[in-house]
């Protein structure tokens, strides 16, 4: 007889929308692990959704609507004073205990916790806490307040080892043991190859990602401008946050200036939601993920990846370890590097195709139903305390 599964509730960020609307990658990953359950509609986890976000919905969890109170002015000055004495940071707190309302609906249940240390302690005892990392969260903490704040966590889960080993610095020692490693997965339904993997008289460069620095966009456009081959074109999809309609920032204006000296063998587009950008993915013959910092995981490599498509990704943070030994890493940074790896696939068809093919082998090893499993592994431990 099948043991049933405890009731799962999953605290986004106050606010932030569960919509293929939004690239943010909480959400993703959140619809991601609930997808992969594939559960009745009564069975499915919970999130909690601020009432007012982006009604379109992902339909792998049953949305628990609260009211999100409004932030104080002065939130962020008090938040940063009461982080400097170790005591709870009342800003923050705010809003997690509109959001944590939500538990009061269920019985017993797995809380999850993403990017939410100070929710740990509001979780009611009768549910598991588990604070779910997908950044460093904890640098701006002392050890010992890390260790008062996360006492009841049963776990924590970090979406790769390379973000485990810089939390565990953060983190007292007693807390050690309960680092978990969940790398992200990848929907291999949705992004898949295109039907001929051949590439046309161009090869066509891609980049999706943030309109910010450590994304690294200028980087690759100094790359392609670099090589100054007509047979190469690139297109470059992404918004500073998210806002196909906002107003382009002085980074989005001086790569669009970088840009202008490859004519006609640029396109500029603006933030494309998850729904559209598969096929985006698909018409490409190379992704590149030319990241400056050094990302907790990225994933857009194994989206790339998934779509067949081969990936040159930064060699930085999580990013080796979302490619899996498939992919070309070169140095964050480096436009030099970065052009020779292109010039590699551009010249050499074989080698493309085998280095595409070397990353769906990856996706697949690595969807969304290897991640849940390995979560659910993460937080079968009896509850902390």
């Amino acid at each position: 007889m099948t043991t049933p599964r405890r009731p799962e509730l999953h605290l986004l960020t106050p606010g932030d929308h569960f919509s293929p609307r939004t690239g943010s990658a909480i959400p993703t990953v959140v619809d991601g692990l609930c997808a992969a359950l594939d559960l009745p509609a009564a069975e499915r986890p919970r999130v909690a959704v601020a009432r007012g976000t982006y009604p379109d919905r992902y339909p792998s969890a049953v949305p628990l609507e609260y009211d999100l109170p409004a932030a104080g002015r002065t939130d962020r000055y008090l938040d940063a004073a009461a982080g400097r004495l170790g005591l709870p940071r009342p800003g923050v707190r705010r809003g997690l205990r509109a959001a944590l309302s939500t538990q009061d609906r269920l019985d017993d249940a797995v809380v999850l916790l993403h990017n939410a240390p100070q929710a740990v302690p509001l979780v009611d005892p009768r549910h598991t806490p588990v604070l779910y990392a997908h950044n460093l969260l904890l640098r701006s903490y002392t050890r010992s307040e890390a260790g008062r704040v996360l006492d009841r966590a049963a776990a924590i889960v970090c979406v790769s080892a390379a973000l485990a080993e810089q939390t565990a610095e953060h983190l007292p020692t007693g807390l050690h043991d309960r680092l978990r490693v969940v790398p992200n997965g990848v929907d291999t339904r949705r992004f898949r190859p295109r039907a001929d993997p051949a590439r046309g008289a161009r090869l066509r460069v891609l980049f999706v990602g943030r309109m910010i620095p450590d994304k690294g966009a200028d980087v690759l456009v100094d790359a392609v401008t670099r090589l100054g081959r007509e047979d190469v074109e690139l297109t470059v999809v992404g918004s500073a946050n998210f806002d196909a309609g906002a107003e382009p920032g002085a980074y989005e204006r001086e790569v669009s200036r970088r840009a202008a000296v490859l004519g006609g063998r640029v396109r500029l587009l603006p933030f494309t939601p998850r729904a559209e950008v598969a096929e985006v993915f698909r018409a490409a013959d190379v992704l590149v993920v030319p990241s400056r910092w050094a990302e907790p995981f990225a994933l857009t490599v194994l989206e790339g990846m998934a779509s067949g498509v081969p990936v040159v990704a930064s060699a930085v943070g999580g990013i080796p370890e979302a490619m899996g030994g498939a992919g070309v890493p070169v140095p964050p940074g480096d436009a030099g590097a970065l052009a020779d790896a292109l010039a590699a696939l551009a010249d050499d068809e074989g080698y493309r195709q085998r280095v595409g093919a070397e990353g769906r082998t990856r996706a697949e090893a690595g969807d969304w139903r290897r991640a849940r499993e390995r979560l659910d592994r993460a937080v079968s431990p009896a509850p902390v305390g």
